[in-house]
């Protein structure tokens, strides 16, 4: 009987609904942030324009072995 009892007990905690986690700012914030950051990146590919050409320093920054 007392058996019988826990099993049951235990099946009705398995039914119950899990408790929610409280809503947080953080994944909305790092988000906004991300967008930001995308938005100012692509601004300054946009600034620099198709004419803009980077070249190589004539110099090696760190000597090759």
């Amino acid at each position: 009987m007392n058996d019988a009892k826990k099993t049951i007990d235990r099946a009705r905690r398995l039914l119950d609904d899990p408790v929610a986690m409280p809503a947080s700012a953080a994944p909305a914030l790092g988000a906004a942030l991300l967008a930001a950051l995308a938005a100012v990146m692509m601004a300054g590919v946009v600034i620099m324009g198709p004419t803009v050409e980077i070249s190589e320093p004539a110099a090696p920054l760190w000597p090759s072995a």
